[in-house]
């Protein structure tokens, strides 16, 4: 469902007097801003860290008394002079200059700028509370950032660790394992099967590692392109939310974002329906974007939110009863404040009951590969001594 064109601009006095002769030159309204023009720019769009600074920055300078345009003429001067925030806020504040609203002028940024922080500028503009939207957004991007903090740091052990010991493992079965071998062979003595396994690893990964690389390099290869069509988006995601271990990070994660997107959007004056589409548009699972669709819907039909999000069978049934409460009592938006932290509640103890249970299973599989390769390498000692003795 779209979003009808709001015709409110900003007056006269938000625009920086210096810009004026920019936009008389604009003949039809056509030019080139400082933005378009710039070619061979390595980055021209703003990470999610950088938005929230950008935005924090400018709610200050609002709350300070500078107007809009005055404030992105300011920020537009921070930094390096090849940064895209320069470049950024110099098109925000031409296309301002121009007569543009501040939510159309994002809408042209967005890899910077996604549906959700535009609309809620837009909401901004319609209630005329521009400073309180952007704290708005802020507090949504800095839980959003803290978030995904956490899962990151979650992972960061098992995967420094595992790398670790593959690495260790391949040095071992190419370097070390070839000097046994030739000690072994000799002295001429028959080696056990464990012995005789590892050489033929070590052997294998000598003549045909080659081929196992690149073998790998064409499976991440293909692996990265199968995963941004929309099956391989719908598979990936979906073993995510059954996946042992991550799948109640993940999940707790998506629902609390979920709750807290649907809540900011709501209180800002985006309708049902809006909401839905931009939830659906920046949830970042494919299976919990299916449903939000067929939510969405069913909505339009006259249902309720929480009846089609149940049905769907991708949410728990607590979450859709605590939305079917809110919706009863016609505070939806606090129900949804209630969801957001009991998920995030659900995803702290989750990441913790992870990093509990992921110590010892490093422990044994560590444990395992090292125990195999002394086990291998002493029962050959102790054949090949005895065959002396």
């Amino acid at each position: 469902m779209g979003y009808a064109k709001r015709q409110t601009t900003f007056p006269a006095s938000a625009r920086p007097a210096t810009a004026a002769p920019v936009a008389a030159a604009g003949g039809k309204g056509q030019q080139k801003s400082i933005f378009q023009m710039q070619i061979g720019r390595k980055r021209t769009d703003l990470k999610g860290v950088e938005v929230l600074l950008l935005t924090s920055e400018l709610a200050d300078l609002l709350e300070a008394g500078m107007k809009l345009g005055s404030a992105l003429k300011a920020l537009s001067n921070q930094g390096e002079e090849d940064s895209p925030q320069r470049d950024i806020c110099r098109d925000l504040c031409d296309r301002i200059v121009a007569g543009e609203n501040f939510s159309d002028a994002c809408a042209h940024h967005p890899k910077t700028f996604e549906p959700l922080y535009v609309n809620m500028i837009r909401a901004g503009e319609a209630s005329g509370a521009m400073i309180e939207v952007l704290r708005r957004l802020v507090d949504h991007y800095e839980r959003f950032d803290n978030m995904k903090g956490k899962i990151k740091s979650a992972l960061s052990y098992p995967i420094i660790v595992l790398s670790f010991g593959v690495l260790a493992v391949i040095g071992a079965l190419v370097w070390i394992i070839p000097q046994f071998k030739k000690v072994f062979d000799s002295m001429g003595a028959a080696l056990p099967l464990p012995t005789r396994i590892l050489i033929g690893m070590s052997e294998f990964l000598i003549h045909y590692g080659w081929t196992l690389a690149v073998g790998a390099v064409l499976f991440v290869v293909w692996f990265r392109r199968w995963k941004k069509t929309p099956q391989g988006m719908l598979k990936i995601d979906g073993w995510k939310l059954r996946a042992p271990l991550i799948s109640g990070i993940v999940a707790a994660g998506a629902y609390s974002s979920l709750a807290y997107t649907l809540k900011t959007l709501l209180v800002n004056g985006v309708n049902v329906l809006g909401a839905l589409k931009i939830c659906q548009e920046t949830c970042g699972n494919e299976v919990i974007a299916a449903a939000l669709r067929t939510a969405r819907e069913r909505v339009t039909d006259g249902t309720s939110i929480s009846g089609p999000l149940a049905s769907s069978g991708v949410f728990p049934k607590m979450m859709t009863d605590m939305l079917a409460v809110g919706e009863q009592a016609g505070d939806m938006p606090g129900s949804l404040e209630h969801i957001g932290k009991r998920y995030q509640k659900d995803m702290d103890r989750n990441i913790a009951v992870f990093t509990n249970a992921l110590e010892p299973i490093l422990i044994v599989l560590i444990a395992g590969v090292v125990g195999f390769v002394a086990i291998a390498i002493l029962m050959a000692v102790f054949k090949v001594s005895s065959s002396l003795g």
